[in-house]
């Protein structure tokens, strides 16, 4: 059962977002540029090999 509430802020996006359609090919691009990124699967490996264990306590000298 989905919820019927939606914010007045959400309104406002749908609402805005019908008006200026072009906004939305530019919020793909923009989410594009930041978080569509191909992934290495072979970098990823190396970067979990090379990872060092975390101290019980960072500012410890003596650990």
């Amino acid at each position: 059962m989905p919820n019927p509430y939606e914010s007045e802020f959400t309104l406002f996006m749908r609402e805005w977002l019908e008006q200026h359609p072009e906004q939305r090919e530019l919020r793909r691009t923009g989410l594009a540029l930041w978080w569509d990124k191909p992934q290495d699967a072979r970098a990823r490996r190396g970067y979990a090999a090379a990872r060092m264990p975390a101290k019980p306590y960072c500012y410890d000298i003596n650990a």
